[in-house]
C-alpha cells in the first residue's frame, strides 16, 4: 500500500509539472502588450478558442500520464481501458463501469482531486484572460 501512495504522490507531481509547463507555454503565446490584446468580437473568440483547445490538450496529456501508469502497473487490461478510466476519474465523472483492483483503487480519488485542482488552474487562467480583455475594452470606450 505504501508503494501505491508513493506512486500517487509521483503522479500528482508529474501532473502539476505538466500543467505548469503547459500554462507557461500558453502564457508565452498570449499577447503581452495591451495594444496587441484583441478587443473585437471575432478576434476575442478566436483567442479563446485557441486558449481552450490548448488547455484541453494539456489536460489530455495529464490524463494520459495517469493512464500509462495504470496500464504499466497492469491495473487495467489495455490502453483504451486505462485512458477511459483515467479520463473518467480525472474529470470526476466516475461511472464505475471500469474499476481498479484493490490496492490501486486508492489512486482514483487522488486522480479526481488532482483533476479538480488542475481544472481550477485552467479556469483561473481563462478568468484572468477575460478580465484583462474586459478591462481593455472598457478603457477604450
Amino acid at each position: 500500500m505504501m508503494a501505491v501512495i508513493l506512486i500517487g504522490c509521483a503522479l500528482v507531481a508529474v501532473t502539476v509539472f505538466v500543467h505548469a509547463a503547459g500554462l507557461s507555454l500558453v502564457l508565452r503565446l498570449l499577447p503581452r502588450a495591451p495594444a496587441e490584446m484583441p478587443t473585437r468580437h471575432w478576434s476575442i473568440t478566436w483567442l479563446l478558442i485557441h486558449v481552450v483547445m490548448s488547455l484541453i490538450l494539456i489536460h489530455l496529456a495529464e490524463i494520459t500520464v495517469w493512464a500509462l501508469c495504470y496500464w504499466w502497473a497492469g491495473c487495467l487490461p489495455n490502453a483504451e481501458s486505462a485512458v477511459y478510466f483515467s479520463g473518467v476519474s480525472y474529470t470526476t465523472i466516475g461511472f464505475g463501469d471500469v474499476v481498479l483492483s484493490e490496492p490501486w483503487r486508492l489512486l482514483s480519488p487522488v486522480e479526481g482531486l488532482t483533476g479538480i485542482l488542475m481544472c481550477g488552474l485552467s479556469a483561473g487562467l481563462l478568468f484572468a484572460l477575460l478580465s484583462r480583455i474586459y478591462e481593455l475594452r472598457t478603457k477604450k470606450r
